[in-house]
């Protein structure tokens, strides 16, 4: 192992911020870092030999890849931590527009929405996997909280909580079980984890995560996100009695003074349940 990457490795594991998810996220992260580093021609690096010309080289490297501008902002808060625990803040400028990243696009003129077909998921050989995808379409899961699922502990009823330690930035929330199908996916899961989580207790969340990423590659299934856009129209519909703009239905300037009443309403209620506290983050979802 590279200096760089024992130095990052051992920095991360003398810093445990946040939940296990977002360390082991921030551990991968920073490894990623390490090697382009390395690639770009800067070896011999320390953890604490991070300088300005570093942070030019990457970003201008995942620029030109064409990331995805939420990867690069999760990839430059990565860098922001490591510049901070080495004490060399300033090496990173305060602002990304510094670096030529743009903002992040959060109102969408076309639907995302993905329906998770019956023969795609035939074609994941794991169990585990394959609920975990179901419970992604059926409640709006992000990957990590339908990896981590523990239906014994969720499932309260008529409503699903999830755990703060399952969640993206540790916020505990409620999901209402409407359905039943959304009940019939329930009861399988509780059949096949039992007392525990749909991570089998021989392997980690970042084990299974890694048998999730194999099982829906090899299965075809791709940009998976797009079942939580799939179940926040359909909420929308049912909320409201109209599409949603991403899904066809109209553009929020033309309802009425009550139907944009029941939009706003409608838009909060489907933020909380994907995790969000913003109503302006649901355009990503539902347009506006």
């Amino acid at each position: 192992m590279r200096d760089l990457n024992y130095q990052l490795k051992t920095l991360c594991r003398n810093n445990r911020d946040g939940s296990y998810a977002t360390q082991a996220q921030r551990l991968w992260m920073l490894s990623l870092v390490a090697n382009q580093l390395h690639e770009l021609g800067f070896r011999h690096m320390s953890a604490q030999s991070l300088r300005p010309k570093h942070i030019e080289a990457l970003t201008r490297h995942w620029l030109e890849a064409n990331l995805a501008v939420a990867t690069i902002k999760n990839r430059m808060s990565a860098l922001r931590w490591w510049a901070e625990k080495v004490n060399k803040q300033n090496v990173i400028a305060r602002t990304n527009d510094h670096y030529g990243i743009p903002e992040r696009v959060y109102v969408t003129s076309e639907s995302k929405a993905q329906t998770l077909m019956a023969d795609s998921l035939a074609k994941v050989k794991d169990d585990f996997v394959r609920m975990s995808l179901e419970l992604q379409a059926a409640f709006g899961l992000r990957r990590e909280e339908a990896i981590k699922f523990s239906p014994s502990y969720a499932d309260r009823g008529d409503t699903l909580q999830l755990k703060d330690s399952w969640t993206k930035g540790g916020k505990a929330r409620d999901i209402p079980i409407r359905t039943s199908a959304q009940r019939e996916v329930l009861d399988r899961a509780h059949r096949l984890a039992g007392r525990g989580s749909l991570i089998p207790a021989d392997r980690n969340y970042v084990q299974q995560l890694r048998i999730y990423e194999g099982h829906t590659a090899r299965a075809g299934l791709s940009k998976l996100h797009g079942l939580r856009h799939a179940y926040a129209q359909q909420r929308y519909q049912e909320l409201t009695g109209w599409p949603s703009p991403a899904a066809g239905g109209p553009a929020s300037k033309t309802l009425t003074e009550a139907q944009r009443a029941l939009d706003h309403t409608a838009r909060l209620t489907i933020s909380q349940e994907l995790g969000h506290e913003r109503e302006a983050i649901t355009t990503v979802y539902l347009g506006r």
